[in-house]
């Protein structure tokens, strides 16, 4: 059996970054255009659209592509989309850019030249729309609300070509991947049914049966680490490597998983979010996503199960990679092991729920974790991480919160 098929009506990777002589008259011909900066965010999804992570689209959409993804989650040719890929500038930079004009994109806060584009509308949004289409709200306490809210007021659209994957492939020698990448190496193994695990977290004992269960059903599991920004509070991208190496090198058959990364900012989306991660998995070469609690989620703004509801809602030929969805998952004393809600007969008092919020917060107050919460070799990097910290870090509980 061979891997799923990419996205889209072609079913073949899309990748959109210009190599060799290509590359080099891009990058002196970008040193005559007009700079245009992107945040973080649109510089990520620059980055998958260059490695083909966002196979077919081939650039930043335009209006009608915009309206119809908020609406009905389709683009205007009919490919399936969960979330605008969009990129903003200001009114006075707009207006001094032609359509048809090429233009340079340069990361923001690196002021490196990342791909150009040439621009084919220039276009204004109702950002409050968006919020309410993609994350639900317009409550600017929401951190992917406050980024869209944030942007300048002019969306540009064109076709891209990209000039570079920016600091991923040096900063995470060995983790970062394109999906070329892992398709040879899912190909290589023999694998054709692979289970990616969406994490920004390291993974606790919840986490670990959650993968053990795809296990038992796949080939194998691809524990996909986001490697772009997080709000506050969350632990970085190098720290949490470290403990899910040291976990699966303890806790897990060798040669049954494999871990990677991707360029991508959170954007909180929940259940929107968890069809974009099924999306890109799927190009990635991912047949399942797991997808727990409050999968993609921040405080309170989604129902822990939301992202499990939304695949059941979108046309059953939308995406190839299905969702694996998985109940709330505990240790339980009477059980004396990881258990979930559909497998513990037992009561609340008898059960230790884990969320990464809550390790979060009490590692941040030095309070002891119990080994049935996280493994001892991932609490002691994480221990250390803590106790290196010169501020400290305040971190909010709420009803449900985990976030994958």
């Amino acid at each position: 059996m061979a891997l799923v098929n990419p996205h889209g009506k072609e079913k073949k990777l899309k990748p959109l970054l210009l190599e060799g002589k290509a590359l080099e008259e891009a990058k002196a011909k970008a040193k005559t255009l007009t700079q245009v900066k992107m945040t973080s965010r649109e510089t990520g999804d620059l980055i998958m659209l260059g490695i083909g992570g966002f196979t077919p689209i081939e650039g930043f959409m335009g209006k009608a592509d915009w309206q119809g993804v908020c609406d009905k989650y389709t683009m205007a040719d009919g490919t399936f989309w969960p979330i605008p890929i969009t990129l903003s500038t200001t009114k006075g930079q707009a207006d001094s850019i032609k359509i048809g004009e090429e233009i340079a994109l340069v990361d923001e806060e690196s002021g490196e030249v990342m791909g150009l584009m040439t621009v084919k509308e220039k276009y204004t949004i109702d950002k409050e729309y968006e919020c309410k289409k993609v994350f639900w709200t317009t409550d600017t306490e929401h951190p992917g609300v406050a980024k869209v809210m944030a942007q300048a007021e002019i969306n540009l659209a064109g076709p891209v070509k990209v000039l570079s994957q920016g600091k991923f492939p040096e900063e995470y020698p060995g983790i970062y991947q394109t999906p070329m990448e892992s398709r040879k190496f899912f190909e290589s193994k023999g694998w054709s049914t692979v289970a990616a695990f969406q994490t920004r977290n390291p993974m606790h004992r919840s986490h670990e049966y959650l993968t053990k269960i795809a296990i038992e059903i796949c080939d194998g599991v691809y524990i996909h680490m986001l490697l772009g920004k997080l709000k506050a509070g969350d632990i970085p991208a190098d720290v949490r490597q470290n403990a899910i190496d040291a976990l699966t090198a303890n806790y897990y058959v060798k040669d049954s998983v494999m871990v990677g990364g991707y360029p991508l900012d959170m954007r909180y989306a929940g259940p929107r979010e968890a069809l974009l991660h099924a999306l890109f998995r799927q190009n990635y070469g991912c047949s399942h996503l797991i997808v727990g609690r409050d999968h993609a989620g921040v405080g309170d703004y989604y129902g822990p199960f939301d992202a499990h509801k939304i695949f059941d809602e979108i046309p059953a030929n939308a995406l190839e990679t299905k969702a694996l969805k998985i109940d709330h998952t505990f240790w339980c004393h009477k059980c004396d092991g990881m258990a979930s809600m559909k497998t513990c007969p037992h009561g609340k008092e008898d059960r230790l729920m884990l969320s990464g919020t809550k390790l979060r917060k009490m590692l941040s107050e030095g309070e002891e974790v119990s080994d049935k919460f996280s493994r001892p070799e991932v609490l002691k990097i994480l221990r250390a991480y803590y106790e290196g910290l010169t501020e400290k870090v305040e971190i909010k509980m709420h009803k449900h919160a985990e976030g994958g």
